[in-house]
């Protein structure tokens, strides 16, 4: 147990330190994050409106309300890329003490500048077969679907490499400077002039390249050299299964494994989202299984580590006329918390960080969550998920509203089950270690 322990602290807990507090990370995880209330409120609109219950989507029809619940949808998951585009520069810019907001507007125009225009010649040239009535005049726009989900890996490329320069301008003082009597608000647009046209000058010079010679346009080149390699690993069974025991390990060492390796792959499991929506407005089968609420509510129950298990075995524990004394007084801490998904008391309090006779479980129970929740779904035993609950939406509750069924419930029953079979055995070995803790101490 020493020898592993030195090995964790001298080999792997610098690697995850220095991943876990890398600024392009972060800026990634910041940015997407800032996204996620617009995807909760898409998300409880597509729910009320199509609520499982037999009639409901024929009767909001008929009184004239779903055509507008489905306008909220789009205009919430519609926003992705573009929010994407501001968060990931803002925070890449604050975290070089540099102003993000300036940072984040410059992002946001580039995001808007590289993104194709519709107009009749594209619409006619993307559907060779479609005949648009004589005289109709097509207005110029940007496609919804680079806004939304599918904009997001230019997103990141461009937030972060527009912030960098950004930054570099800044820093090296190349700006237009106004007398210190000017209002700061005024003195920081003035700031951001000279780099925000370097910036935007060079996207516009990449799009003009690519356009010219007829190439795809930035998204379609980032959803191919990008988002199919991350793609692969997460929409892939053994990889999600990986990611899930990466995500314990960094865990396990005190590093937030939803800033690491979560945030590498939450823009494709928001695609896949996206493309479950989409098909489910269009009365189409949805295809993907692993999404952002499939990691959040079947995998990483109770939080990283599906500690679920582990709290509701504590809190089985604290019961017992015979239970420690250090036991009775985690339960309260941990169980109503870990409810909720807030693991953070049984992280630090009992603790799971640093903790070799819980590190099994810990690893092991997201990964068996990802297999059983996958089999379940991709058998049809279970609808996959549609909708996006709030991450400290109990579970069961969860389960039913991201999947429209009540198979998403049961399905989370036997997961919290099966967590609590793989904790228990070990949070057994802590108990009596605290039992004979106390009778040493009187």
């Amino acid at each position: 147990m020493e020898t592993f322990n030195s090995f964790v602290e001298q080999k792997f807990m610098p690697i995850a330190a220095k991943m876990s507090s890398n600024k392009s990370l972060v800026a990634i995880r910041d940015g997407i994050t800032l996204s996620m209330p617009l995807l909760i409120i898409g998300s409880i609109f597509m729910i009320i409106a199509s609520f499982p219950i037999p009639g409901w989507e024929a009767w909001l029809g008929d009184i004239g309300i779903a055509g507008y619940l489905w306008k909220g949808v789009d205009g919430s998951f519609s926003l992705l890329g573009l929010i994407a585009a501001f968060g990931i520069a803002y925070s890449y810019s604050n975290q070089e003490k540099v102003d993000g907001v300036a940072s984040g507007l410059i992002s946001l125009a580039s995001f808007i500048t590289v993104t194709p225009y519709v107009n009749a010649a594209t619409v006619a040239l993307a559907n060779p077969d479609l005949k648009l009535p004589e005289g109709l005049v097509v207005p110029g726009g940007i496609t919804a679907s680079y806004m939304a989900a599918k904009g997001v890996f230019v997103a990141i490329l461009l937030g972060l490499i527009s912030a960098i320069i950004y930054d570099w301008f800044i820093k090296h003082n190349i700006q237009i400077k106004l007398p210190d009597a000017v209002p700061p608000a005024v003195s920081r647009s003035f700031s951001a002039i000279i780099p925000g046209a370097v910036i935007i000058s060079m996207w516009l010079a990449v799009y003009g390249f690519l356009d010219a010679n007829h190439l795809p346009n930035l998204h379609e080149l980032a959803q191919t050299i990008i988002g199919g390699p991350i793609s692969l690993i997460g929409s892939n069974i053994i990889g999600v299964i990986l990611v899930a025991g990466l995500n314990s390990l960094f865990w396990f060492v005190g590093i937030h494994g939803g800033s690491t390796v979560n945030a590498i792959l939450k823009p494709t499991w928001i695609d896949n989202l996206a493309t479950n929506v989409e098909a489910y407005q269009s009365g189409e089968p949805l295809k993907e299984i692993f999404t952002t609420p499939f990691m959040d509510n079947f995998v990483y129950i109770g939080g990283g580590g599906a500690t679920i298990g582990l709290v509701l075995a504590i809190g089985w524990y604290a019961r017992k006329k015979h239970g420690s004394q250090q036991t009775k007084a985690l339960a309260p801490l941990t169980v109503i918390p870990g409810l909720f998904n807030i693991n953070e008391p049984a992280m630090f309090g009992l603790p799971v960080v640093m903790n070799v006779t819980l590190l099994l479980p810990f690893v092991l129970a997201p990964m068996v969550n990802a297999l059983v929740a996958w089999l379940a779904m991709s058998s049809g035993l279970v609808p996959l998920t549609r909708a996006e609950a709030s991450w400290t939406m109990p579970p069961i509750l969860s389960g039913f509203l991201t999947t429209g069924s009540i198979m998403g419930s049961i399905l989370q029953i036997v997961l919290i089950m099966i967590d609590i079979a793989l904790y228990l055995p070990f949070f057994m070995t802590m108990e009596k270690q605290f039992k004979k803790q106390e009778e040493k101490q009187g």
